[in-house]
């Protein structure tokens, strides 16, 4: 008979490895399951389903924490969340953890009912995210991006001069510009105009991912034996949405990548760029697998641009009518660096520490994403004497982060000069803003790039006023925003020329 007997050495220590393994999910499940960390009083079944704001969720987490401290729980249906309020411990879960904290939350709405489950923002920690996180990867690291500098500093000199000419276009235009940007080193397509259907299409997609990736926007992430309803039963109207939106991210993913791809050939896509570059190198075609990977790998980066850009250059905008000393120190800097012979370019950053402190504060005073993306803990795990459960969501409260009076003293108000020109200081800003662990922002680099382009380049050439009323009073504009994506309410400005606009 063949087989093979275990020396009892063997034995004794698979034993004793097997005997470990048990105990350590008895002591974790059994002894540990009442030691989550602390939250708001949950009610039987539903937990503090009735608690999650839909609004505004990082104020409301913030003052949370004021009571329950910077690791907090909350139970939704079930479903466990865990709100991290600290840098110290954002860090050592998801950064130092990131083996098992780097999973997403499978939303049934984003994921399954609204077609957002390929994108590798949302996918599951696994091959599949790691291919196609390395397809994109290798066009935005911080050594390929100055090639993009010269598209970066034309497009935004273009911006300069139609905001010059029509103030009111302020919004549409710095939309329009950092769509051309990003859809042209992504595609090597050159959006004609704010009307174009793929600029519309991707902007109306991020637009839907902000309210998807909400706490509690849809009752069906909380309750997903609802996406089981027949669709003609009252209260499921999230399937016509599912629907809308499907179309929506479905679109905005391929018809820019079938343009750059039927285009390549002819020379009318333009290069560099992402999807040009890879299929080049695969000899013209792509594995069908392969070019799915690419599609929403590309159009993840492209949602991601835009969202981040467009957030923080209207609050560039906005920052500069409400602080006029700011603005003014730093056209002084521009002024004595740069001088006024030439407009400053990208290559100019490392000797403006005081622009580079002004894109760190922007990123700190509001950030894109208040709440990050969610994360996902694959194990049991225990912090600090807390359990946190497998499957639990893990929030990093990013927000109150950057408002933490500790960290930020007056954290309301917009100050560059809180760094004290120290680069340390604005990288721990940005380390928040762009992701933890695994999951940080493929773009980053080159996000800062387009945001140093638009803030120099409209600095050295122009003052940024309060816009005007129809009896031609300054209308001063509030530091609030839109909610659920960052971008401010109402923002009228007067942009007039200082230099001209070269």
């Amino acid at each position: 008979m063949l087989g093979f007997e275990l020396s009892p050495p063997i034995l004794l220590s698979a034993t004793v490895l097997l005997g470990t393994v048990i105990l350590r999910t008895i002591w974790l499940r059994l002894i540990l399951k009442n030691q989550l960390p602390p939250g708001p009083r949950r009610l039987p079944i539903i937990g503090n389903a009735l608690q999650v704001p839909t609004e505004r969720a990082w104020e409301v987490f913030s003052e949370w924490s004021k009571q329950y401290g910077d690791l907090m729980h909350v139970d939704a249906m079930g479903q466990n969340f865990v709100i991290i309020s600290s840098p110290k411990i954002a860090r050592d879960l998801l950064d130092k953890r990131s083996a098992f904290y780097s999973d997403r939350p499978h939303f049934v709405m984003a994921n399954e009912l609204a077609g957002y489950g390929e994108s590798f923002v949302l996918q599951s920690y696994n091959d599949n995210w790691r291919k196609q996180r390395r397809l994109v990867a290798q066009d935005f690291s911080q050594s390929s991006t100055p090639r993009y500098y010269a598209l970066q500093e034309k497009e935004t000199r273009i911006l300069v001069r139609n905001i010059v000419d029509n103030p009111a276009s302020l919004v549409s235009q710095v939309k329009l510009t950092i769509g051309i940007i990003i859809i042209r080193v992504t595609y090597g397509y050159y959006v004609q105009s704010e009307n174009d259907r793929i600029l519309s299409t991707s902007l109306q997609a991020v637009e839907n991912f902000s309210h998807l990736i909400t706490p509690g926007t849809f009752l069906v992430d909380l309750f997903p034996p609802l996406k089981y309803l027949p669709r003609w039963l009252p209260g499921t109207g999230f399937f016509k949405i599912a629907d809308v939106w499907r179309k929506t991210v479905f679109d905005g993913a391929h018809a820019p990548f079938e343009w750059c791809k039927a285009n390549l050939e002819t020379g009318k896509t333009l290069t560099p760029n992402l999807c040009a570059t890879i299929i080049q190198e695969a000899g013209g075609e792509l594995p069908q697998d392969d070019q799915e990977k690419l599609i929403w790998g590309a159009g993840s980066v492209m949602g991601g641009g835009l969202d981040t850009n467009i957030s923080a250059a209207l609050t560039f905008f906005l920052a500069m009518i409400l602080n006029p000393s700011v603005q003014a120190k730093a056209q002084s800097e521009l002024d004595a660096v740069v001088g006024t012979d030439r407009l400053p370019g990208i290559a100019d950053r490392s000797n403006l520490p005081y622009i580079r402190a002004i894109i760190a504060e922007i990123f700190r005073a509001s950030p894109s994403l208040p709440l990050s993306i969610p994360h996902v803990v694959r194990q049991d795990d225990v912090y600090d004497g807390y359990f946190i459960p497998k499957g639990a969501v893990i929030m990093p409260n990013v927000w109150h982060m950057l408002h933490d009076p500790e960290v930020y003293p007056d954290p309301h108000s917009f100050n560059p000069d809180r760094f004290n020109g120290l680069d340390a200081a604005m990288e721990e800003v940005k380390d928040l803003v762009f992701g933890f662990g695994r999951r940080v922002c493929p773009g980053r680099y080159f996000a800062e790039g387009t945001l140093f382009a638009i803030i120099a380049t409209t600095l050295a050439t122009c003052n940024v006023l309060p816009g005007l009323d129809e009896h031609g009073r300054e209308v001063m504009p509030e530091w609030a925003y839109t909610s659920g994506d960052c971008v401010p309410e109402g923002l009228q400005a007067a942009v007039e020329a200082s230099l001209g606009t070269g």
